[in-house]
């Protein structure tokens, strides 16, 4: 029995909830009173249902992120249906920006929107002790001040820490004021105390974690803040480590060099926003970027570190037009990142992106994840190709499996032109951009290159050849850390 659930979908089981761990660890005397479930988007709502209501609470607290809102409303749905009595509380990225008027809000009894571990911890207190008068369905939570509130470490259990990905945060906001990002309305960085999060940090080490991802916007904007991070790891440094941040392009001090090139191999992983290299287009959506300087400190990075690079490029942004997508894409595909992840851009309700959809003539989808469907600079059916382009790259490409079969076809070409010009023969082929198994993968790659002009049938058949025996070699090689992309890399590169 517990007076207070709080629940979850994760996106996937791996993930754990830093969200609601800091609820959680915030709620004081109701501590004791609470039980924290996580589900995935595999669970049905008569399951979650029925593992709620055997815990007999009076409150359920929910988080709602873009990936589960359809699934949360149904849950939610259902269990007013069963018990309209049980107070439903939602907070979480979803309810902060989003219109009241949606079904799910609807349902709920109050929408804590912003930071809510104050918050929601006074409201569960008031609504259990009969002293709650709040008429607000909606509470705006005030940014709490990060050196009073309890770090939610000690909630992973050791099943998190055995299986599961440990969410981090040394610090809250951006003072970037990128339109498309929700943290464009929170310009005010704030940290928090180094002292206790290191010993926290060092506590999880020492209970078995090992999969550490920081969820920091800007990791390195604050020199002295991230090199003290960096040491903590570099100095305690166990076998099967790896650690992910997310770091600013054009923004790496010496300071800063020096330690991520003391990493050892497979410990490390860099997620590296470069969004777009048009300058139009990075002056129409406020991002500030130095281009050339992202450009020499990627390059530094794989040159100079043994990090895994992961890049972000955006399809659709306000005045990029298709051609400078592509050599976006190009210019990117030329320096080597590791990984490129295409995403489609997505309208997140509270961003400023809001403000410009009109007059760039934008239609996004109602329902999440609220991608880009038209512009005027993209037309509906372009916009299903690019959407096919980003799932197919990230098979293709990003998996690493054909590392010599896409450097034959790319060499002295157009690499955006070779693989759209593969998407569109694959999904003609298949009409599928899911559930297609790796050695049909595999044929379909060799078929698809191999019916373009002036490709050389042998040459391909021989640089898959040679992908498909690294394929066989290292799949038996990829069970632990770091995680199976990032494994097969390092493998390759000794074969």
């Amino acid at each position: 029995m517990a007076e207070i659930v709080l629940m979850t979908f994760n996106a996937r089981y791996r993930h754990a909830s830093l969200g609601l761990r800091c609820i959680l660890a915030n709620l004081g005397p109701l501590r004791e009173q609470t039980r924290m479930l996580e589900f995935n988007l595999e669970h049905r709502p008569e399951e979650v249902i029925e593992t709620i209501l055997a815990c007999q609470p009076r409150i359920v607290g929910c988080g709602v992120y873009i990936w589960n809102t359809d699934l949360v409303t149904r849950t939610a749905g259902l269990l007013k249906q069963l018990r309209p009595d049980i107070k439903l509380i939602l907070g979480g990225p979803e309810v902060g920006h989003a219109l009241d008027d949606r079904p799910l809000f609807e349902l709920a009894d109050h929408l804590i929107a912003g930071e809510g571990e104050e918050v929601f911890s006074t409201l569960c207190q008031e609504i259990l002790a009969g002293t709650h008068h709040h008429h607000l369905k909606k509470i705006m939570a005030p940014p709490p001040e990060l050196h009073g509130l309890q770090l939610p470490y000690d909630d992973y259990n050791a099943t998190d820490l055995a299986q599961r990905q440990l969410y981090v945060e040394s610090s809250r906001g951006c003072p970037y004021r990128c339109a498309f990002c929700l943290s464009a309305r929170d310009a005010k960085v704030r940290r928090f105390a180094l002292p206790p999060f290191l010993a926290n940090l060092q506590s999880l080490l020492e209970r078995g974690g090992r999969h550490f991802k920081f969820v920091d916007r800007t990791f390195n904007l604050d020199d002295a803040h991230a090199v003290t991070i960096l040491d903590f790891f570099i100095k305690n440094h166990l076998d099967g480590l790896f650690v992910h941040f997310e770091m600013i392009p054009d923004r790496l001090s010496e300071e800063i060099k020096q330690r991520l090139a003391a990493f050892p191999a497979g410990t490390l992983q860099l997620e590296i926003g470069i969004q777009s290299f048009n300058p139009e287009v990075l002056r129409a959506i406020h991002r500030h970027q130095d281009t050339d300087k992202a450009t020499e400190n990627l390059s530094w990075l794989l040159d100079a570190t043994q990090a895994h690079i992961h890049t972000d490029l955006i399809v659709g942004l306000p005045k990029e037009t298709p051609a400078s997508f592509a050599a976006g894409f190009d210019r990117l595909i030329a320096i080597a990142p590791h990984e490129i992840q295409v995403g489609i851009l997505k309208r997140l309700a509270g961003t400023p992106l809001t403000t410009m959809t009109d007059a760039e003539g934008m239609i996004f989808s109602s329902e999440p994840p609220y991608e880009l469907l038209a512009s005027q600079r993209i037309d509906f059916f372009t916009m299903r190709r690019y959407k096919r382009f980003a799932r197919y790259w990230d098979l293709v490409g990003n998996s690493g499996r054909f590392p010599r079969t896409l450097a034959l076809v790319f060499k002295n070409r157009s690499p955006f032109a070779v693989f759209m010009t593969f998407c569109d023969w694959l999904f003609a082929t298949t009409h599928q951009t899911h559930n297609i198994a790796l050695p049909r993968l595999s044929r379909l790659v060799l078929e698809g290159f191999s019916s373009m002009e002036e490709m050389d049938p042998s040459a391909l058949g021989a640089a898959m050849a040679l992908d498909m025996q690294t394929i066989s070699h290292t799949r038996h090689d990829l069970s632990g850390a770091p995680p199976p992309r990032q494994a097969r890399r390092l493998i390759m590169k000794t074969i």
